[in-house]
């Protein structure tokens, strides 16, 4: 008789386990910071505000 191994289930980490997720308000919150700094460095002159989030987007995603 053949012995027969069954394969352990792999275990599925969730969001609030797995310490490389982040939350998307997080996510969010961390992005529109990087992007006040931005404004705040060119002196918050008006008409930079999407091309200071997508900035601070890449530079979070990097």
């Amino acid at each position: 008789m053949a012995a027969t191994f069954r394969k352990p289930k792999e275990k599925t980490s969730t969001p609030d386990e797995d310490s490389s997720t982040i939350c998307l308000p997080d996510r969010d919150a961390k992005i529109a910071e990087l992007a006040y700094y931005k404004a705040e460095s060119r002196g918050f002159a008006p008409g930079y505000e999407l091309e200071d989030w997508l900035e601070a987007e890449q530079d979070f995603l990097l």
